[in-house]
């Protein structure tokens, strides 16, 4: 398909896997580094303030729900920064995202749940595709 007369022809066969991983490490570095900053270093910085308030969505307790929610906001998205264990690391990052779109925010208007997907359906890419060939992953699977 072209856009205005230019199309993937002028893009080289050969650059085109190196411009998806490029793509993949603006993704990655972004996404897990927004995850990290605004949401959790603050919940981390706030840890033992925070239990009684937090919700238990799934049932396990307020105290584990944080701590799976800052596991995940924190671990996760640091290992997506550096294209670690990235499928694995963006399960628990896309969990998190879908309990607060449908079960914290459930009941609430659509602006409300739209944030936590507009975060979810990238970590859903993430598990698709993977890290891409600028990370870690990529380093230590060429390593083998």
């Amino acid at each position: 398909m072209k856009l205005l007369g230019l199309g993937e022809s002028l893009i080289p066969e050969a650059v085109k896997p190196m411009l998806t991983s490029i793509g993949l490490l603006l993704l990655r570095v972004f996404l897990g580094a927004t995850m990290l900053i605004a949401h959790g270093i603050p919940k981390l910085g706030k840890f033992s303030t925070i239990p009684p308030k937090f919700a238990d969505p799934i049932g396990v307790g307020k105290t584990l729900s944080l701590v799976l929610a800052v596991s995940a906001e924190v671990g996760c998205a640091f290992l997506l920064v550096i294209g670690l264990f990235t499928r694995f690391a963006a399960f628990p990052l896309l969990f998190t995202m879908l309990v607060a779109a449908f079960v914290i925010h459930g009941g609430d208007p659509w602006h409300k749940k739209e944030f936590a997907l507009l975060y979810g359906v990238p970590f859903l890419m993430l598990i698709f595709t993977g890290a891409g060939r600028y990370s870690l992953d990529a380093y230590f699977s060429k390593k083998k």
